[in-house]
């Protein structure tokens, strides 16, 4: 709904309340949080997102964590070749 089905911060809900939000799909998006912030984060929300922790079980949310991070699918550009 928030951060879209594949996490480039376009869901509906986003749209509809007009958030700017991260695009998990980038490596450098959450290169700077570790797992226990995301974690954290999902638990007990953040700003205007509402925290999963009264539905979600700390195992699922771990799972979360995991799937949040496996978004990114984007690889940095590889550096150029010594002598190019």
């Amino acid at each position: 709904m928030c951060h879209g089905a594949d996490g480039s911060g376009d869901g509906d809900l986003a749209a509809d309340m007009k958030l700017k939000l991260l695009d998990f799909r980038e490596p450098d998006a959450l290169k700077n949080m570790t797992d226990g912030e995301l974690y954290w984060i999902i638990e007990k929300g953040k700003g205007q997102m509402t925290g999963e922790g009264d539905r979600v079980k700390p195992p699922e949310i771990w799972g979360l964590v995991d799937y949040v991070r496996s978004m990114s699918t984007k690889k940095p550009a590889a550096a150029p070749k010594a002598g190019s």
